[in-house]
């Protein structure tokens, strides 16, 4: 089976999962027997990114596409000089100010997008649709998240097949802007939404979230969790001594890397944790590092500075070392995630977790058992139970197995990608035995 994955890039700036989960569903895919080709927008592919540059370049680059938003000039400049600014160089210098970009300055850019023919990156989609019709047609186009579903009238136009959208996190997104923008970016995603046969959601939270935000029909969701490409390992001992808490997210203002450092100070106070250290890893962008700066003189006037450590290489084998190193892990973002994938990789190395009650936290510990869920209410709650795991080795290594033994039963990259196929399978009556074919040859 023949299938077109539209993923936008972030240039490897930061944790992203949304990247992470497209990248493993579509090595989980070709492992399957199918041909997946991945088309790039806004910036490359760089985190996790083996086996993803198909030579497609990339699309709607994201020079371009501010330009085009931000002088009129730009939508017809002719195709030379678009080329310059799509060019591999300038997108990675793009790249390094990719975290400095906020949704609430770009709201008009991410409803003009979503506005697809009828936007201001109009040049940008003719571009992509003359691309289409001379590529081989694909039988199926996976459009990675909501914000992008302003091509889906034109592909369906063009193409004239189904089209699936994931669902993940665009509430943190959209919601970041000003009301009027806000309200009229989810109006639009729910007009544009009839152009797309089946979401997909990587929660059942998220998915009621998203029926309700965009006004989706629940009949057109379907929930696939993440997995992990992880090969199996046996899970960490957790014999860390000292002992070390673990931050696995991009190091952001609004993703709890602050209430856990408070936490952390506290718990340094407790005679039996006075040797407890702190890692955090996840990407720090140029839009974050005035945060960081604070963190650290918080950090620093408490007298602890000498037990955190931030690392910055993130990559695949480096986050799986770094995750090995914990005791425990937490990033306790206070509005929740549509999944959180650290939990995830965390049960995939034996390494239990604490979160708090929001989002979809409960439902990923509750699918995985590998770890505790707290009150975000309780003002104490986080420092608590954090304490309970790094000082009961026995209840931290049974949470840890507890979550091993579940991810590598139900949470891997394989695994999601069979319920992929089962969702394309309702919309292409072949595809299941194509696949099934596929894999036998």
């Amino acid at each position: 089976m023949r299938i077109l994955s539209l993923t936008p890039g972030t240039g490897g700036t930061f944790y992203c999962q949304n990247c992470l989960r497209d990248g493993q569903m579509v090595r989980a895919l070709r492992r399957r027997g199918h041909d997946v080709i991945v088309v790039p927008l806004y910036l490359p592919i760089l985190l996790d990114a083996d086996g993803l540059d198909n030579g497609t370049g990339v699309f709607f680059g994201g020079v371009n596409v501010y330009l085009q938003q931000s002088l009129g000039l730009f939508r017809w400049t002719p195709r030379w000089l678009d080329k310059i600014l799509d060019s591999p160089w300038m997108l990675r210098r793009a790249a390094k100010r990719e975290g400095s970009t906020r949704a609430r300055d770009l709201a008009p850019m991410t409803y003009s997008m979503l506005q697809g023919k009828d936007g201001r990156q109009q040049k940008e989609l003719e571009r992509f649709i003359e691309w289409l019709k001379v590529e081989q047609k694909p039988d199926l186009v996976h459009i990675s998240n909501a914000l992008l579903l302003g091509v889906a009238a034109e592909i369906r136009r063009t193409l004239g097949v189904p089209i699936v959208c994931s669902l993940q996190d665009e509430d943190t997104w959209i919601d970041a802007m000003d009301h009027a923008w806000r309200d009229r970016c989810w109006d639009i995603i729910a007009e544009k939404a009839r152009d797309v046969d089946r979401f997909i959601a990587v929660s059942n939270w998220y998915a009621q979230k998203m029926s309700e935000r965009a006004r989706i029909p629940k009949e057109k969701i379907r929930v696939v969790p993440l997995g992990t490409e992880w090969e199996k390992r046996e899970p960490s001992k957790l014999e860390h001594d000292p002992p070390v808490i673990g931050f696995l997210s991009r190091i952001h203002a609004s993703l709890g890397f602050s209430e856990l450092v408070h936490a952390f100070i506290e718990l340094k106070k407790d005679p039996r944790l006075a040797n407890l250290k702190l890692r955090a890893t996840g990407g720090v962008t140029s839009g974050d590092k005035e945060f960081l700066q604070h963190i650290m003189g918080r950090i620093k006037h408490a007298g602890v500075e000498n037990d955190v450590e931030i690392v910055e290489d993130f990559g695949k084998n480096a986050r799986e070392e770094f995750v090995r190193s914990l005791s425990v892990l937490c990033a306790p973002a206070p509005h929740g995630e549509a999944f959180g994938f650290f939990i995830v990789e965390a049960g995939a190395c034996g390494v239990p977790v604490v979160q708090p009650d929001t989002g979809a936290f409960r439902e990923v510990v509750e699918m995985t058992g590998g770890g505790i869920i707290y009150d975000p209410h309780d003002k104490h709650a986080l420092a608590e139970n954090l304490k309970k795991v790094l000082l009961d080795r026995d209840l931290a290594r049974e949470l840890g197995r507890k979550g091993h033994d579940a991810v590598y039963e139900k949470l891997t990259s394989d695994i999601m990608a069979a319920n992929m196929e089962s969702s394309f399978a309702e919309l292409l009556p072949n595809f299941g035995a194509t696949a099934t074919s596929a894999k036998a040859q």
